[in-house]
């Protein structure tokens, strides 16, 4: 029998007004931003996808329905902050679903004022006139880019109107501002590390050979939805075998074989924040001599690199730690031939090792913010929340490998936020260390039904 998901309390309603009044007190008066929720993404025909909110919007409202529009009004003191929604609509909720209408929906998420989505062609340009600066997420919804652009133009061509607006990207102030995590954006995190750690727990308890990379899959999206997560962050990634060296392999349709490795890339969605977790284990339960040898470099590189994940560090300092001890471990097992410094100059271990250690996570899998600032790598602050993520895959083909390495894929992924007081490993639950993972195979139906 499942249990009942214990549920996190999701963000309150000042801290969305905090997040609006810190936008709008970086905006000069005079000018107006806006920013557009998602809209609904046909699958085929007469189907849509399930709706998910534009993160931005989500941010600054909590507002989680289609066809809607922020308006923020800078001021001297406070701005004011309005909503366009759509109307309350007696038969169309019977198909759809209830609607909050805008008068909900403006006590709901605490704002000045909110009006139907019909009337924005009445009340919009008006809020233009006079403005210096619109701040708009320019280029991601190309409807809307060419309405505001018609409101612009009527704007231009009136007489006495002094002239539209010039439009500036919003997008830099918001990616700075969901960079850094508040305490309530991070507990949400935890929570969703927390469920997606239960997933693989749980997949690979199932792991047997012959099952398909889909059965594996279904064990992880059974575990979130249980837990109260309806949302997967991404595709899932269960690649068996030599699948594994496919860096976004999701078809999840082979065979599990006895004697292979399994890679398991997965994490859930919890109340518009992501988990992000990969763990790598014998479809048999048993490590053999090289996937060991193997995977203990990637577990000691990843290991490294969080140890790197320290206020004042920048940004490559975890990345050049997991480099390091990649290449010695080539190195020493012979997969790489020569001096290990000149190797990572050369780049010559990315033939294993190609991608970078983590990106930053958050509302998306890979969330907002700069690595560079002003072409130096940004210096990390108490707040970010990253992936650390090091790999190695060995080609198959490659004759100039010892056979028994050639086809093996390793990637050990963990969620980190990083506080004043070191590295967070949100994501801890899920088994890594060679013991816990053949324990947890061998015994792991008993210890998760207790």
């Amino acid at each position: 029998m499942s249990k009942t998901p214990k549920t996190t309390a999701g963000i309150s309603r000042s801290e969305y007004a905090r997040r609006r009044n810190r936008l709008m007190a970086e905006l000069p008066a005079g000018s107006l931003a806006i920013v557009s929720s998602a809209g609904e993404q046909l699958r085929s025909r007469d189907t849509f996808f399930p709706f998910r909110q534009d993160s931005d919007f989500l941010y600054l409202t909590g507002f989680d329905e289609p066809e809607a529009l922020l308006v923020l009004v800078p001021g001297r003191t406070q701005g004011e902050t309005l909503l366009f929604c759509r109307e309350r609509d007696t038969e169309k909720e019977k198909w759809d679903g209830p609607r909050l209408g805008p008068e909900r929906a403006m006590q709901q998420c605490g704002l000045n004022d909110a009006f139907p989505i019909g009337d924005l062609d009445d009340i919009l340009p008006g809020l233009l006139e006079g403005r210096e600066l619109l701040y708009f997420p320019m280029g991601r919804y190309a409807h809307l880019d060419k309405r505001i652009r018609n409101y612009l133009e009527r704007i231009t061509a009136a007489p006495n109107t002094g002239g539209a607006p010039e439009m500036v990207d919003l997008d830099y102030q918001l990616r700075e501002m969901r960079l850094i995590k508040s305490a309530q954006e991070i507990r949400l995190m935890e929570q969703a590390a927390k469920i997606s750690a239960e997933a693989h727990s749980r997949a690979m308890t199932r792991c047997q050979p012959g099952l398909y990379e889909y059965q594996l899959e279904a064990a992880l999206l059974h575990t979130f939805v249980d837990s109260g997560a309806r949302e997967t962050a991404y595709p899932t990634i269960v690649g068996g075998g030599s699948n594994a060296l496919v860096m976004h392999y999701c078809s999840n349709n082979a065979q599990l074989r006895d004697g292979d490795l399994v890679l398991v890339d997965a994490g859930c969605e919890y109340r518009g924040y992501v988990a992000d977790i990969t763990r790598t284990y014998p479809v048999n339960g048993s490590f053999s001599g090289p996937q060991c040898a193997l995977y203990e470099i990637v577990l000691a590189a990843q290991q490294a690199a969080i140890e790197q994940v320290s206020v004042g560090n920048h940004w490559d300092h975890p990345h050049a730690a997991s480099v390091e001890i990649i290449t010695q471990g080539l190195v020493d097992l012979g997969l790489l031939r020569g001096d290990t410094q000149g190797l990572i100059e050369s780049g010559a271990y990315r033939q294993f090792y190609m991608h970078r250690v983590g990106h930053w996570l958050g509302m998306d899998v890979h969330d907002v913010g700069d690595y560079r600032i002003h072409g130096a790598w940004r210096q990390l602050e108490a707040g970010m929340v990253m992936t650390v993520e090091p790999g190695i895959y060995v080609p198959e083909d490659d004759e100039s490998i010892p056979a028994e390495f050639r086809g093996i894929g390793i990637r050990i992924e963990d969620d980190v936020a990083l506080t004043n007081r070191g590295p967070q490993i949100l994501s801890a639950a899920a088994p890594k260390a060679i013991e816990d993972i053949e324990y947890t195979m061998l015994h792991g139906r008993d210890l998760l039904t207790r």
